[in-house]
């Protein structure tokens, strides 16, 4: 890990919509990707917690470049041969141990990076020269979760760009029009718009109760693991005080591609 006195720069908190496979092969979302991390300064590693990985005890994906994992079915060849070597970043595990003392943790060592981490990271940093952990989220508590993101923040003082990936609104059952550029139905809208809005005013007692005052969860939401992420980029985002940057917004098959930045 870089030494916290050294010139390493503080890297954002991030919380992005990842898309399928097939996002790389979108007219728009990579090139927004790839301005994003442009825009960044290069981390010394990254942390990332997927919305495709659920698991508690909180378990430390590989430490060593090892087989990415195709958790998806149904798509053409080419996406099942995309490859994304990068470095493991066993000091990031052992930073991670650290931070949480206490706290049980479970170890992986073969489960390579899932779609939800990769397939953004292809886009983000292709040259694949950026050492990537992957952790579980040992629960879908948005409180939590929260708590997870303020004991990991240190690492961002350390390098460390650390990744919530998900989506916005995700209520693939309720979708009719499967077009990229559908227009997205009200509880989409409503659920975005709110979300924006809440993030704004840095209310984070009501993002954390969003099942109770957040308008269409049942449907932008019908399982929460895609917006639960949320709550990790914004607890290491000091206590949830920083006025989150809206970096990319639209809608992909009518879902909110919204994603943010805390710097």
């Amino acid at each position: 890990m870089s030494d916290p006195m050294s010139a390493t720069p503080r890297m954002p908190a991030l919380y992005l919509g990842h898309g399928a496979p097939p996002l790389v092969d979108d007219p728009v979302w990579p090139g927004q990707l790839a301005r994003w991390s442009a825009d960044l300064p290069k981390p010394a590693s990254i942390l990332v917690v997927s919305a495709h990985w659920e698991n508690a005890p909180l378990t430390i994906g590989a430490t060593t470049p090892v087989p990415l994992l195709y958790d998806f079915y149904g798509f053409p060849q080419k996406y099942y041969d995309v490859t994304y070597p990068a470095p493991g970043a066993p000091e990031l595990a052992r930073r991670v141990r650290q931070l949480l003392p206490g706290q049980p943790i479970a170890d992986e060592p073969t489960r390579g990076l899932d779609h939800g981490a990769y397939v953004p990271l292809t886009v983000m940093y292709p040259k694949a020269d950026v050492p990537i952990l992957q952790i579980s989220m040992p629960s879908l508590d948005s409180k939590e979760l929260l708590e997870l993101g303020k004991r990991l923040a240190p690492l961002r003082d350390e390098g460390v760009l650390i990744m919530g990936s998900g989506f916005m609104t995700h209520g693939l059952p309720f979708l009719e029009d499967f077009r990229p550029d559908a227009v997205p139905p009200a509880w989409s809208k409503e659920f975005d718009l709110w979300s924006a809005e809440t993030l704004a005013k840095g209310d984070v007692d009501t993002l954390v109760d969003y099942k109770r005052r957040a308008p269409g969860v049942p449907y932008a939401h019908p399982t929460v693991d895609h917006f639960v992420p949320l709550f990790v980029a914004l607890g290491a985002s000091l206590d949830g005080k920083e006025s989150p940057e809206t970096v990319i917004d639209g809608y992909f098959l009518g879902l909110s591609k919204r994603s943010v930045q805390f710097d």
